[in-house]
């Protein structure tokens, strides 16, 4: 959709404020700036500023970020090892390597760069405490007593989002994930090297993962939230497991990740969500930031039209339209994520032997992380169709014992 031309800008209104400066909010204030618009990225902690988050960027989230972006990658995956509750371990070698291992911290620092190089002002240190919206105006005030007007607002500020509860963004699941960024040997950096460990866990649904980054893993499990004390037994036996038990980890944290539900809004008059924050991630392996990435461009692009149009119906337009272009390009991925997911949480087994024992199952999955096809191919060929179908009839089983 084309962004018309925008009236003049009355003294002290910003065309579009963005909070949050995470994938999906620097990529809004970049597209934004891009398409003309005086934007304003505001983020509540200091840049460069730690993000938990396991900081692997498969070909689609390759594939979404600005030309040029000096990418600072640690590691790149060729190798993936999937056990099932620690036994059964097989590893698979990619057809081409892809997923790009980084720390959050610098890729977030280089997409806001990408931003303030576009034309968007950044202020950090900066959170928001207030939002209220009158017409075709959105105020907001920060901790640091500003009072900020825009014409049209993108929230991207994480799963504890206050622009998704004003929003009104509802999940249809809610999970806990536990990890640490460990300091590790040279010896074990040498045996982790080009290679990702994804352990389909002991809970429902669960599963631990090992990214290496030079002298540093990051490595962690999720599962649904509700059981936090076994999700934390978990932790601790699967980093002892993996040698990367350490009293001094450089960060240990926890977050809550949130998908959506299909009917969950996206927008609110002149109030827009993307990535975290509208909840928009994959169910089964909770990869999010090519979700981000994507979603903060179309946003971007929704806001910059949002911030030259005036009355109700211009505004339901454009935030229709912002809607269906998610829907189109995002909600048939998490639809056939939760598809998957329901599949791996009644039958883990099942999914870890089509993965390691069937060559073309892996080939999918493959192509998938080079960024050459994507969940809703995988589960709409005839296999995986089948093996959803026979797994909603099967009775549930757990992982099993480690072997």
């Amino acid at each position: 959709m084309p962004v018309p031309a925008r009236p003049s800008r009355t003294p002290k209104t910003w065309d579009v404020i963005i909070v949050g400066a995470g994938p999906a909010g620097a990529t809004a204030a970049r597209v934004a700036a891009e398409n003309g618009c005086e934007a304003l990225l505001l983020e509540r902690a200091a840049i460069p500023r730690y993000k938990t988050c396991g900081g692997g960027l498969i070909g689609a989230a390759l594939a979404a970020l600005p030309p040029g972006l000096p990418l600072n990658v640690l590691d790149t995956a060729r190798l993936f090892t999937f056990t099932l509750n620690g036994g059964k371990e097989r590893t698979r070698t990619c057809a081409t390597p892809t997923c790009a291992l980084v720390f959050r911290s610098e890729l977030d620092a280089a997409l806001t760069e990408a931003a303030a190089a576009a034309g968007a002002t950044v202020r950090d240190s900066t959170a928001l405490t207030a939002l209220e919206q009158l017409g075709r105006t959105v105020t907001v005030r920060t901790n640091r007593g500003d009072t900020l007007r825009t014409r049209a607002l993108v929230g991207a500020d994480g799963s504890a989002s206050q622009v998704a509860q004003y929003v009104g963004v509802r999940c249809a699941q809610v999970d806990l994930a536990l990890e640490v960024e460990a300091p590790v040997s040279q010896g074990t950096a040498d045996h982790w090297r080009g290679r990702v460990l994804f352990e389909w866990g002991p809970l429902p649904g669960s599963f631990g993962w090992v990214f290496p980054k030079g002298d540093v893993c990051t490595a962690g499990v999720v599962a649904a939230r509700g059981n936090p004390a076994p999700l934390r037994a978990y932790k601790e036996d699967f980093l002892g497991r993996h040698g990367l038990h350490t009293s001094r980890p450089l960060h240990d944290t926890d977050h809550l990740t949130r998908c959506r539900r299909p009917d969950s809004p996206l927008s609110r008059g002149r109030v827009l969500v993307a990535g975290d924050a509208a909840a928009l991630l994959d169910h089964w392996s909770r990869e999010g930031i090519s979700y981000a990435l994507r979603s903060g461009a179309l946003a971007g692009r929704a806001a910059a039209r949002l911030a030259a149009v005036s009355g109700d119906a211009a505004t339901k337009s454009a935030t229709g339209h912002y809607a269906q272009q998610i829907d189109d390009l995002l909600g048939i991925e998490m639809h056939a994520s939760a598809t998957l997911a329901s599949l791996f949480v009644r039958h883990p087994a099942l999914v870890h032997t089509a993965l390691t024992r069937l060559p073309q199952a892996w080939h999918r999955l493959d192509t998938y992380l080079a960024g050459h096809s994507s969940v809703a191919r995988i589960m709409n060929t005839p296999f995986a169709r089948f093996a959803a179908a026979v797994g909603t009839r099967l009775p549930a089983r757990p992982p099993g014992n480690r072997a």
